[in-house]
């Protein structure tokens, strides 16, 4: 029975909690079409960021490999090919 109360009173809460959040969402956001507008602009910058970052993380990975094409004869063949592909 304690269980089931407890259950109750969790679900209650957390749906309070839901409610008050939906209720500020919508009192900060009351033109739809600014949301929209807002998320769209977010998510060209988040993809953005991403294609720009991930660039970097392959430009430095390919990089450091590079540093160390001497030292390992059996990789070094393959990152100068990376390296040329990338070159031309």
């Amino acid at each position: 029975m304690k269980k089931t109360a407890l259950k109750v009173k969790n679900n209650a809460e957390r749906d309070a909690r839901r409610q008050i959040i939906e209720e500020l969402f919508y009192d900060f956001n009351t033109n739809r079409h600014r949301v929209y507008l807002t998320n769209f602009v977010r998510g060209i910058f988040f993809g953005f960021g991403a294609l720009l970052g991930g660039t970097l993380l392959v430009a430095i990975i390919i990089w450091i490999l590079s540093q160390f094409a001497g030292w390992f004869p059996f990789i070094g063949d393959y990152i100068n090919q990376i390296i040329n592909a990338i070159k031309h």
